[in-house]
């Protein structure tokens, strides 16, 4: 998210085409000029007209939804304040699953970030948070639950990642285990604007990264898998293959979303700062450690101002967008959709509601997709 967001509320927050050379560095046309509205499904003649379903409210800035493994009925929404709440059968429950408010720094783009749990949560009892500390330092943190499940156990805390944040923005923040059972966390640069310390191009620094551990193994050793990142919010793994999205907030100019085959191998430059979206932001050569890889979509200042990454629709209740990748945009609140075909982003449209809000979206244990309001609301895509 950016800083100029924190204004207006307590949080800050595509032109097509595949991995592009060095040497592609056009402007793109902008993505709402040529956007067709969601009238049609993934075959010709087959409608299909999406809308949201409010499913909570009055939530205190939910910025993150979850599932536990073995809790196909419950929901664990993350509020920037620092509480976790658990919503099940439509149903805030009154104890917060977990309130971390008085070990944090809230506000603007600073707090409790996001939660992911153990892939083998059912007998592993672990999960972990991202926030802000109350200095304003990134800590990712493990704990446990307690005997009956019910709600975090405060004694287990304990910092696996500790990274210093030299400005209040870019905190990144989103936790989540990857297809190899390994625990991902997206890095910001650092914030201020333009990264002025050269932070995500510089491998000796953890900020402007996607990094990766194994929580298993023997000692918290934090690999860099990706790098050249300005504020990676969002990011997710499609349940079915694996495949990665990742949603990169843009500085003033675009922003943009990088896909990564699951075949993919090996580190991953993905340009930040010297380039923004498409376009080249500064006058310097990448460094040529790792693989450059260009967005497969960006939009420009018509489109919004901060992207929202979201997910790849592998639910049953709407067979039409099956392997659609929903996104969408924080200030102005359009949510987008394209399907990836040969590593390319197709069938790019924009879809027929806002968000006003937009800070996060959320996948359940069945695949179906849901939207987060800043305001305190939580939806759910479904078909007219």
């Amino acid at each position: 998210m950016r800083a100029c967001i924190a204004c207006l509320t307590l949080f800050a927050a595509i032109t097509l085409g595949g991995c592009a050379s060095d040497a592609d560095r056009s402007t793109p046309s902008p993505v709402t000029a040529s956007v067709p509205d969601a009238t049609t499904g993934s075959e010709p003649g087959e409608p299909v007209r999406l809308r949201l379903e409010k499913v909570a409210d009055g939530l205190q800035n939910p910025v993150h939804v979850a599932v536990a493994p073995g809790e196909p009925d419950r929901l664990y929404v993350v509020e920037q304040t620092g509480a976790i709440r658990v919503l099940e059968d439509g149903r805030l429950r009154q104890a917060p699953f977990l309130d971390v408010s008085n070990d944090i720094q809230s506000g603007g783009e600073q707090g409790l970030l996001s939660v992911a749990f153990h892939p083998e949560y059912e007998e592993d009892e672990r999960f972990f948070v991202d926030y802000t500390d109350i200095h304003g330092d990134t800590r990712v943190v493990e704990y446990r639950v307690n005997e009956d499940r019910t709600a975090a156990d405060p004694s287990t805390a304990r910092i696996i990642l500790a990274v210093e944040q030299p400005y209040s923005n870019h905190n990144g923040g989103q936790l989540v285990f990857g297809p190899d059972g390994l625990l991902y966390v997206g890095m910001g640069d650092g914030g201020s604007g333009g990264d002025p310390e050269n932070r995500a191009q510089d491998l000796s620094d953890r900020l402007g990264k996607i990094l990766r551990t194994d929580v298993d193994g023997p000692a918290d050793e934090w690999e860099i898998v990706a790098y050249g990142l300005r504020n990676p919010w969002r990011f997710s793994f499609d349940r079915e293959n694996g495949e990665l999205y990742i949603a990169d907030v843009g500085q003033s100019s675009q922003e943009e979303i990088n896909y990564l085959p699951s075949s993919a191998t090996g580190l991953v430059n993905f340009g930040w700062d010297v380039f923004e979206g498409r376009l080249r932001h500064e006058e310097k050569e990448p460094n040529p450690a790792g693989r450059l890889v260009r967005p497969v979509a960006v939009y420009g200042r018509d489109g919004g101002c901060s992207v929202t990454g979201g997910f790849v629709y592998r639910g049953e209740a709407i067979p039409a967008v099956q392997g659609r990748y929903f996104y969408g945009d924080y200030c102005s609140g359009i949510v987008w959709s394209f399907r990836i075909e040969g590593e390319k982003a197709r069938e790019l449209r924009r879809e027929p509601f806002e968000v006003e809000g937009l800070s996060s979206f959320g996948e359940d244990a069945n695949g179906e997709i849901y939207l987060a309001a800043l305001s305190g609301t939580i939806y759910r895509l479904v078909a007219r």
